[in-house]
């Protein structure tokens, strides 16, 4: 690793330092939030991995970035300098952004880029959540290296719906590419082919003894026989869902995406692209002589090409006082290793994702909307886009581009900011009103694909009224192959009311929903060869993108923006941008 790297067991060291702290401190005690100050230096520093040196683009020389922690209620100011060539916007990933959405950061939907030499202050406040989200880089392909974790702790005297961890740890599943994933992306759009993949996941930054000059590079998590710990998961690698689980230990599953869950069992977890996990692990009562693998690996339905590797890390006790020297050595003691599903075990995904209920009570209740004013069905999956005269392209048949759509469309970023337009009202020319309430030309949508796999290419939005209720079927196609798409809403959460295999029917799912206790969350994955149905109020005025959160597939264009109009009152209105919004 890098000489003036801070190294990522130092990094969460520090975490782990500050959330105890947090927990202890007295000017907390005012349930009326603080405002905490960030500094965010955009810069390039040199990073190690697999014997493999590059600059990377870091924020504060950090791999992976810095924490923010706050408590439920607190206002967060993150002041972001940029130093480095790229253009760079930083999203909040899954916090609400009541009434600031200014601050959500997705390039050219609700921000136009932080340029070279650029400052930006991204204001909000968090509201009505607590648990674990992330922050990354929402331009291109940067949250590579662009990303770290938001720590929301409950309000000050609010214990947790569960036992008190003994310790914290957060646990951050990226990608490692030898070389840079902003040439990576770009060749795969020139030439339209499926773009190169990583060479290495990570867990914290490091990639682990399984891969080629990694023993070093291993996260390791010592714990105390008898001790409760709140391990925090968060899936940052940029293309990939992935299986975890730690040998010979059952992890207890509490909240996900920042909203708690009816606890529940299980070896082992799965977790898309955007998504957290929050998991109580109960250490052994007794010193067990020897050391655990916690692994990582990918769940993958789609046809194209995969880094199908595994990451690692250890787990291993605090030796007793009196104890043999070998013992003392945790590299002397047996290693035992989990089993992972295999790697298309679309039944465990779905097993997994049925037992995620909401807590459902009087304190923290599912509020579902009962009542639908808006139906929606969209379609999600790949498709084709021509190849340009005169080239060679290596899509599909080897004469065409990759592309992805919702309904078909596949979604063209304007070169200025649509909540800007918006807010100005200057739409012309920027984007349109039309996106396709269902598919154009409905087909078998999980049965004998089209001949046709034309996309058409626009920058259209959705437009809701304030308030208005909405019930979402998203759809898989098999259209170049039937895939699980994780699909992210900025701006909400939804309610998970329903899913399945095969074609929705809209007859026969409805009854099935479930309207009671559904969990709460802000991506999903929508099924291989199946669809999802969820609901959300529209009850935050802006400009909302919701895209899968494969980076490839967003880059082929899966991806559309609700646009959601002010209320009557004062309260219900999106306040006029910041002195120091980044101009086209």
């Amino acid at each position: 690793m890098g000489a003036s790297l801070l190294s990522s067991t130092a990094i969460f060291r520090v975490m782990f330092i500050v959330l105890n702290t947090l927990w202890l401190s007295p000017e907390l005690a005012s349930s009326a939030g603080v405002t905490r100050h960030y500094k965010f230096h955009i810069k390039l520093q040199n990073v190690t991995r697999l014997c493999h040196t590059k600059s990377i683009v870091s924020v504060n020389g950090q791999f992976p970035g810095p924490p923010i922690i706050a408590r439920e209620g607190d206002q967060v100011v993150v002041k972001v300098i940029n130093h480095v060539q790229n253009n760079v916007t930083i999203h909040w990933h899954g916090v609400r952004q009541l009434r600031s959405g200014w601050a959500d950061g997705p390039a050219y939907v609700t921000q136009c880029p932080i340029q070279t030499g650029q400052t930006y202050v991204y204001n909000f406040t968090i509201t009505g959540q607590r648990g674990t989200l992330f922050w990354h880089a929402h331009i291109s392909w940067l949250r590579a290296t662009l990303y770290g974790p938001i720590i929301i702790l409950p309000k000050k005297n609010v214990p947790y719906p569960f036992v008190k961890p003994y310790k914290e740890v957060p646990i951050i599943f990226g990608e490692w590419w030898n070389a840079d994933p902003e040439a990576v992306i770009t060749q795969a759009l020139q030439n339209g082919g499926g773009p190169n993949v990583s060479d290495a996941y990570t867990i914290n930054g490091l990639p682990g003894p399984l891969y080629n000059c990694s023993a070093q590079d291993t996260f390791k998590l010592k714990v105390k026989p008898g001790r409760t710990y709140l391990l925090r998961l968060i899936n940052a690698a940029l293309n990939d869902e992935l299986f975890f689980s730690i040998a010979n230990h059952t992890l207890t599953v509490v909240d996900v995406d920042a909203i708690y869950v009816k606890p529940f069992k299980t070896d082992t977890i799965l977790i898309t692209p955007g998504q957290t996990t929050n998991l109580l692990l109960k250490a052994k009562p007794h010193f067990p002589n020897a050391t655990f693998l916690m692994a990582a690996r990918p769940y993958a339905t789609g046809r194209g090409t995969f880094d199908n590797s595994t990451v690692t890390g250890l787990l291993h006790y605090e030796t007793p006082p009196k104890s043999s020297p070998s013992a003392s050595s945790f590299k002397n003691l047996p290693l035992f290793k989990p089993t992972l599903p295999p790697l298309n075990d679309t039944s465990f995904a779905a097993n997994f994702t049925h037992k995620l209920r909401s807590l459902a009570n009087s304190q923290f209740p599912a509020n579902v909307p009962q009542k639908v004013d808006k139906r929606f069905f969209f379609t999600v999956g790949l498709g084709t886009n021509p190849c340009p005269q005169n080239q060679t392209c290596q899509g599909p048949n080897n004469s065409t581009k990759f592309s992805a759509s919702v309904n078909n469309v596949s979604f063209v970023l304007p070169t200025t900011a649509i909540l800007q337009a918006h807010f100005f009202q200057q739409s012309n020319g920027v984007y349109t009103t039309d996106f396709p309430a269902t598919p154009i030309f409905p087909f078998n949508y999980t049965g004998t694909p089209p001949n046709n796999t034309m996309v058409n290419n626009g920058t259209k939005v959705v437009v809701l009224p304030f308030n208005t209720s909405v019930e979402l079927v998203l759809q898989d196609t098999s259209i170049l192959g039937i895939e699980s798409h994780p699909l992210h809403l900025h701006g909400f959460n939804f309610f998970v009311v329903g899913q399945g295999f095969g074609n929705f029917d809209s007859k026969k799912d409805p009854p099935k929903f479930n309207l009671v206790d559904p969990v709460e969350r802000n991506t999903v994955g929508v099924p291989s060869g199946g669809w999802v149905a969820i609901r959300f109020l529209a009850d935050n005025p802006g400009v909302w993108f919701m895209h899968c959160h494969f980076e490839v597939h967003m880059s082929w264009g899966l991806k559309m923006v609700w646009m959601v109009m002010d209320g009557k009152l004062p309260n219900q209105k999106l306040p006029p941008p910041p002195s120091d919004l980044p101009q086209c």
